[in-house]
Parts: structure tokens; C-alpha cells; sequence
């Protein structure tokens, strides 16, 4: 007979993990005590003195031991998968807001790829929209793209045509064909973007997602395996770029960064055309993208 064994309990948080167990068990009992049983499909019953739901009751609904449940609502030092997350999440139900709170906390990359991206508001999905044709997205530190609008969704590629998970600039730079095709100077490009990443991956070395992601590169790359050796940094900025288009041919175009935040959090990237040429260019571009129907905005998660 197999006996569980409590782990400890961190009634006197001090370290960072310890503070995050702390938080998480806060978050899952408020989410908890704000559900009525009616809202999940449960009796009420005539002797309900818990606020909201049962521990048990949020266990069974989660698939998960209630014992295990207890636990992790007394911030007990135990290990949570992103799959019971996803289960607690769907079972308190949560909005994309505290979603994204609840996999911050746990340390965990959200599994969820349908997951809306709340730094994408309807604001911005309008304004990449009204920027083409020059082509617009939203990037993270990490280079997910987050969003983008027509234009940008098929200058290097056709990002709609990918997995949502393949959708990160860097990824792309370093395995992507038609992508790395239509970037002139292209070892140039993926220097300074492997070294941009190691840049803004020192302020979150710990975190899984980057990790995850940087590990998948090393696999994937040769390429990104030598260079990533070099510990090169380099800083944000933006520079004229030449994209050799397979619609409508070679555009000269500004890459900018615009910051929705801190420099280390998400940001606007646009790129103007700096010729009447290339201008012409990006209207055939668009022209191409309504033909296809392709939505105005395509998005992505967000991760960061």
C-alpha cells in the first residue's frame, strides 16, 4: 500500500519560491469562494457553510486527488504540470486575465494556444489594422509574435499558414526556408538577433518558457548552437532592412520598435517603407492579402 507523504509547508515565506506558493494558494482560494455551486453545475445543498465551492468539489472537477488540491491551497512545496492548470483554470472559471496570473505564478508555460493575449487590445488589433499597408505586428521580448496585420503576415512568410507555437521571429530566422530566403544579409541579421535574445534572456533566466525555447533552438540549429556560443549582446534598435518578397519583390524597408511598456516587455514593430518603390510594393502586398480573404489581424498567445 502506497502512503502519501505531505511535503513541507511554508507558513514563513521568505524566498521567491516560497512567495509564489504563497500567492498562488491566495489566488486559488479567492477564485474558489466567488463560485456558486449553481455556476458549475452542483446542488447547494442545506448545510453549505464554505463560501463558494468545496476543496473537494474544485478537485473533482479538476480530475485531480483532493488531497493534492489541499495541498497545493496550503502553498505545500509540490511540483504543478501545466495540464492541471489548465484544468484548475477551466474549473474556477477563470478569464484570460487570471489565467495568465495563475500560469505566472506557477512558473508554468500556459498549454492553452487559444488562450486570448490580454496585451493585445481591441486598440492596438485596430491600429495594426489601419497601419497597412505597412506592415505592423506585436512582439514580446522573447520574439513571439503576438499579433500582426495582413501585410506583415505574409512579408517573410505566411505566418498564417504555420503552428501557433512556430510563430516566435527568432525560430523563424534560424529554421524557417522561406523565411530566412527573403532576409538579405542574413547572417548579419541572425547575429544580432541571437544576441539581442541573450540580451533580454538575463532578466529571465529562471522562467520556463524562455528556457524552453532556447533549448529548442539548440536542438533545431546548428546555426543558432555556434553563435548562441559566442555570448554576443547586442541592444534593441531599428535599422533599414531589405526583404526579398516572393509576391512582389525586394523591399527597402525601416524597422522600428515602438514600446507598449518597459523596454523588456512587449513592443509594436513597424516597417515603413523608405521608397516610393517599396511603397508600391507593400500596396501590392496588401492588394494580394485581400484577394486571399486573410483577416485584417491575425494574433497568437501571450507567453511572456
Amino acid at each position: 500500500m502506497t502512503t502519501m507523504v505531505a511535503p513541507a509547508r511554508t507558513d514563513h515565506p521568505g524566498t521567491e519560491p516560497d512567495i509564489r506558493r504563497n500567492e498562488l494558494a491566495a489566488f486559488l482560494r479567492s477564485r474558489r469562494e466567488r463560485i456558486a455551486p449553481e455556476q458549475v453545475g452542483l446542488p447547494r445543498g442545506r448545510r453549505r457553510r464554505t463560501p463558494g465551492l468545496r476543496r473537494e468539489e474544485v478537485a473533482h472537477l479538476s480530475a485531480v486527488g483532493v488531497t493534492w488540491y489541499t495541498w497545493l491551497e496550503q502553498a505545500r512545496d509540490i511540483h504543478v504540470s501545466p495540464q492541471v492548470l489548465d484544468a484548475l483554470a477551466r474549473a474556477l472559471l477563470l478569464d484570460p486575465t487570471e489565467r495568465t496570473h495563475l500560469f505566472a505564478l506557477a512558473g508554468a508555460v500556459d498549454p492553452d494556444p487559444g488562450t486570448p493575449c490580454p496585451t493585445v487590445t481591441p486598440a492596438l488589433r485596430q491600429m495594426l489594422d489601419q497601419l497597412e499597408p505597412v506592415p505592423a505586428c506585436i512582439q514580446n521580448s522573447r520574439y513571439d509574435i503576438l499579433a500582426y496585420n495582413r501585410t506583415y503576415g505574409r512579408l517573410l512568410c505566411d505566418l498564417d499558414a504555420l503552428p501557433r507555437e512556430d510563430r516566435n521571429c527568432i525560430w523563424l530566422a534560424f529554421t524557417n526556408e522561406e523565411w530566412r530566403s527573403s532576409v538579405a544579409e542574413l547572417p548579419g541579421v541572425t547575429r544580432a538577433m541571437a544576441g539581442k535574445f541573450r540580451a533580454s534572456m538575463a532578466e529571465h533566466l529562471a522562467e520556463p518558457a524562455w528556457k524552453a525555447l532556447l533549448h529548442r533552438l539548440q536542438a533545431a540549429s546548428p546555426e543558432f548552437r555556434e553563435i548562441w556560443a559566442r555570448h554576443e549582446v547586442v541592444a534593441q534598435g531599428g535599422r533599414t532592412k531589405i526583404i526579398r518578397n516572393a509576391h512582389v519583390g525586394t523591399l527597402h524597408l525601416e524597422h522600428t520598435n515602438l514600446w507598449l511598456g518597459p523596454t523588456s516587455g512587449p513592443r509594436l514593430v513597424t516597417y515603413v517603407p523608405v521608397d516610393e518603390e517599396s511603397r508600391a510594393g507593400l500596396d501590392r502586398l496588401r492588394e494580394l492579402c485581400a484577394r486571399e480573404g486573410r483577416p485584417a489581424v491575425g494574433a497568437v498567445r501571450d507567453n511572456s
